[in-house]
């Protein structure tokens, strides 16, 4: 399937400055429920069924890799029934959306812990991995249980464990212990919600990640959010930590 308008990726048909990697904090999804009248787990459902109209945007833009931060470690301590539910949720998202975004060459991970998830939910995980394993199109990252204070910890842990010499580890080494190791970094963060939080997510991959927020809530956000957020994007200047050779007078 061929999105109409869609950049075709290593072309001169690419906008410049079209960030390669977008990750999302999916925030809002409670907030909306509530002023809807309904339970929260009603604004989760609308949140997840907004995650492919989003990612088909930000592929008609020419971005090749997305993230959205599904679950956090941390969610683990909302009450049990909201938990259940987004597990639910999620099981159901899998089998519904993975044959669709198969079919649309959309190549999909996992990033985050598996033990913890229950039996049917890591087969419903691996199989939609397994499936779009060979994809060349548009990677679609779901970080679900996923810290990144957790991450950082068990990349340290196995590097002791298989015992490499500190005088030979640098941040590319380490960058493969990482549930990202085959990604690049997250050129642009986008926030929904309002809020100004990193909220535990990417924290290593981020550091020099442009950061971008908006206070539409995640299950309201549109095309026209992505166009802003995109517009954005390109008006910032990336220095890294260096000067530009406009700025060596400053």
């Amino acid at each position: 399937m061929q999105l109409k308008g869609r950049p075709k990726f290593g072309s001169e048909n690419v906008v410049p400055h079209v960030p390669t990697h977008v990750a999302i904090i999916m925030d809002g999804n409670g907030r909306w429920a509530q002023q809807q009248g309904l339970p929260r787990l009603a604004g989760h459902r609308a949140g997840v069924d907004n995650i492919r109209p989003v990612e088909e945007s930000l592929w008609e833009h020419g971005v090749k890799y997305v993230t959205v931060y599904a679950f956090s470690t941390e969610n683990w301590y909302r009450p049990t029934e909201e938990v259940e539910g987004l597990m639910a949720i999620l099981l159901e998202c899998i089998y519904k959306e993975t044959q669709a975004l198969h079919e649309r060459d959309v190549r999909i991970l996992h990033l985050g812990r598996m033990d913890r998830l229950s039996p049917n939910l890591r087969n419903a995980v691996n199989y939609s991995q397994e499936l779009t394993r060979a994809n060349k199109g548009i990677t679609l990252s779901v970080a679900f249980d996923y810290g990144g204070r957790s991450e950082i910890l068990e990349a340290v842990k196995q590097i002791v464990w298989e015992g490499i010499p500190p005088e030979e580890l640098d941040e590319s080494i380490f960058g493969r212990y990482l549930y990202t190791a085959h990604l690049p970094d997250p050129d642009l963060i986008i926030r929904t919600g309002g809020e100004l939080r990193l909220s535990n997510f990417l924290l290593w991959q981020s550091a020099y990640s442009e950061y971008y927020t908006t206070p539409t809530l995640w299950p309201d956000l549109g095309s026209a959010d992505v166009d802003r957020a995109m517009d954005a994007f390109r008006h910032r200047q990336r220095r890294f930590g260096t000067l530009q050779p406009e700025d060596t007078s400053v």
